[in-house]
């Protein structure tokens, strides 16, 4: 099968190839899939360098969620039979013409979205769900401040926050991006995400400040993001994009009356794995009844893998890249 392969962890994805390897064989429990669609994800660029906190045994297969038909089932499996049309998420392996996954971490596709919308949907709206629903318990009228808005995880956000009823301002870096948000989610305000935000933020909220603010950035944008947060807000902190992770003086909290919640959606499954399973199934849910709507920004061959890398470093991207093995 042809798939993506990392031989070995150096700069630049210089030790990242295409190859011609065995089609993997599903054991006890196991699906294999055939992939019509894998998203590409900061995390699997960051593997192909050993700079993420999972670091598979060399050599490995990126990517970390698909959506494809099952073409064999493994032994004691009734779930899945060949043909169904599954969407997954995987450590890393998607990034091959198949898969071979747990049964149990496959769920149906929305018959609403195509191979590569399925395919954008997981990591990017599960994160937003736990962040919003989980960590801010977002509330209908709620200001919700999102940064990084156009990337795939802040540009899912956008779409839920609209869709569980919170007035959306969406800071992103360019004009362009700007606009691509208004068109496709129409939040109620767009902002440059430049230095003085907060005074934006403040005017827009009527001075109170945002109820929540979603934050996959980072340093500036973090300790600013401290100083126009409501009172009794939830800055959540999803990532560090900028480079730098930043630090909160426990005084500013306390006196501000705001907390600071971190967001790790895959870990928060495994620790309450009830809470896990109703998380995916209301995402699942939502995008079977076209409430949230993945956006794709580009669909490439696999071959082409060295350009969709390179939009996310870029920072180009308006919601997902895929790739089709």
């Amino acid at each position: 099968m042809r798939a993506l392969q990392v031989r070995e962890l150096l700069p630049d994805h210089a030790g990242v190839a295409l190859a011609d390897l065995p089609v993997p064989q599903p054991g006890p429990g196991e699906v294999r899939v055939r992939v019509r669609a894998a998203a590409v994800n900061f995390p699997d660029l960051l593997m192909t360098r050993g700079a993420y906190q999972l670091k598979p045994d060399l050599p490995f297969v990126p990517g970390l969620e698909f959506a494809g038909e099952v073409d064999v089932v493994g032994e004691g499996v009734t779930a899945w039979h060949k043909g169904d049309a599954v969407v997954g998420g995987n450590r890393f392996g998607a990034m091959a013409e198949y898969i071979v996954a747990p049964a149990a971490t496959l769920r149906p596709k929305p018959d609403r979205l195509g191979w590569e919308a399925a395919a954008a949907c997981p990591v990017a709206y599960l994160t937003a769900y736990v962040a919003l629903v989980r960590c801010a318990r977002v509330e209908p009228g709620d200001w919700v401040l999102v940064h990084g808005a156009a990337g795939g995880v802040g540009l899912a956000t956008v779409d839920l926050a609209k869709a569980l009823g919170a007035r959306v301002i969406a800071a992103a870096s360019s004009e362009a991006k700007r606009a691509a948000i208004a068109r496709l989610y129409a939040p109620d305000a767009l902002i440059a995400a430049d230095p003085g935000f907060r005074d934006t933020v403040k005017a827009l909220t009527g001075g109170v400040g945002a109820d929540v603010i979603f934050d996959p950035v980072g340093g500036d944008v973090f300790d600013e993001s401290t100083r126009c947060i409501a009172f009794g807000g939830r800055l959540l902190v999803v990532g560090f994009a900028s480079g730098r992770i930043p630090a909160v003086s426990a005084n500013i909290p306390l006196i501000k009356g705001f907390s600071v919640v971190g967001v790790r959606a895959g870990e928060y499954g495994r620790r309450f794995p009830e809470r896990g399973v109703e998380n995916i199934a209301a995402v699942d849910r939502l995008a079977a009844e076209g409430t949230i709507r993945p956006h794709v920004h580009a669909a490439l061959d696999l071959a082409d893998w060295r350009e969709a890398f390179a939009m996310l470093e870029r920072r180009e991207v308006i919601g997902k890249v895929l790739l089709r093995p």
